[in-house]
């Protein structure tokens, strides 16, 4: 059986932590943080080197050809004024690159990344071990498939918050058992404040419990190489309860990113839920991480999303809310515009007990405003 070396056992968890890193963003990785290392002091053949094999993994693979020539003319005018000549941190020289090229191509996802850990070369693309497959499927488990907190809010709300989107088949039965526990609920809010992104096909499968069984089209997945467009579709069948007709919530940040910002475009221009909090950090192309140098990486987007309805995505510019608020005050304003929804419906006796939770949450609401004026 094949067991991986220590330097491709390296050369995985870095392309993990390139996924986690880029996907997030500007999260910190809710389970791991921050990932603080030493500096090391770089020379002017190592800023040549990291800076042409930058360019040219651009020109080969970034979803825009025509950027990646704008990106590269940029950069070599900042070369011959001497702009880096100073820069001897590589920690430095990352960020500095991240930024410029950033503000050509205005793309968030595009970052340069520096390891004081050596990365080794990448080997032959290969399927992976059954002891690799394994120790995903522990680590997937341990993190709960991104799921983080499911309840049963005061005046039957239902609640589901998760950091990222994970695996869809691995994942399968935590996001039946999230939504058979909320099904009884009145209204669901869904918690998107710190989710930075992930797998589109997790996405697709969250988005199919919340429509009926005809499929419904909800975003497209283009990609540069081999000019391919890959379609998203809610599911025919789930393997929990679907939660229809009912009002759903979704909660957003400034930290909501890249596949979080899918699910909640895809959800507002279908009318499937209301967006409450703040306009969304701005990533819509996909792609992947790639090894530069010794001690430098880099996740190139390859691909963009298309919505089937607007003809294009939110690169740039995030989700806008229909609802804007501080993230923070995000969850009680939505509680209480489902719990005002709920007062013509309950019974009777029902009735003082949601009136007293809205009027709390108004109580707390108020303060929180007061805080920020």
């Amino acid at each position: 059986m094949f067991r991986p070396t220590s330097s491709r056992i390296f050369l995985m968890r870095f392309a993990v932590l390139l996924l986690l890193t880029f996907t997030f963003a500007n999260i910190a990785c809710a389970q791991a943080g921050p990932m603080e290392q030493p500096d090391l002091t770089i020379d002017a053949a190592t800023r040549t080197k990291v800076i042409d094999t930058i360019l040219k993994r651009l020109n080969d693979s970034y979803v825009f050809p025509d950027v990646a020539k704008k990106m590269e003319q940029s950069i070599r005018e900042r070369v011959d004024k001497k702009e880096y000549d100073q820069i001897t941190s590589s920690k430095e020289f990352a960020t500095r690159l991240t930024n410029d090229l950033q503000a050509v191509s205005k793309d968030k996802h595009l970052r340069v990344r520096y390891s004081h850990e050596a990365i080794p070369e990448r080997g032959e693309r290969r399927e992976p071990t059954a002891e690799e497959r394994e120790q995903r499927k522990r680590d997937m488990t341990w993190m709960n498939h991104g799921f983080s907190k499911v309840e049963r809010l005061p005046g039957n709300i239902g609640y589901l918050e998760f950091l990222n989107f994970m695996d869809e088949e691995l994942g399968a039965d935590t996001v039946a058992a999230a939504m058979n526990f909320i099904n009884g609920t009145d209204a669901l809010i869904i918690d998107m404040r710190q989710n930075g992104g992930g797998n589109p096909a997790m996405v697709a499968l969250v988005c199919s419990y919340l429509f009926g069984p005809e499929p419904v089209h909800l975003n497209d997945l283009y990609w540069r190489e081999g000019n391919r467009t890959d379609e998203f579709w809610t599911k025919k069948e789930v393997a929990g309860k679907r939660y229809l007709n009912k009002d759903v919530y979704v909660l957003t940040s400034k930290r909501t990113f890249s596949g979080a910002e899918e699910f909640t475009y895809n959800l507002k221009n279908l009318k499937r839920a209301t967006i409450i909090g703040e306009t969304t950090g701005g990533g819509a192309h996909p792609g992947g991480g790639f090894r530069i140098s010794e001690h430098f990486g880099m996740f190139v987007p390859t691909g963009r999303a298309i919505s089937p309805i607007t003809k294009t995505n939110w690169e740039g510019t995030g989700v806008t809310p229909d609802v804007a608020v501080p993230a923070d005050q995000a969850l009680h304003v939505a509680r209480v515009m489902a719990l005002k929804k709920q007062l013509d419906r309950v019974t009777p006796d029902l009735k003082p007990r949601v009136q007293a939770e809205i009027e709390k949450l108004e109580k707390e609401l108020k303060s929180m405003k007061s805080k920020t004026e």
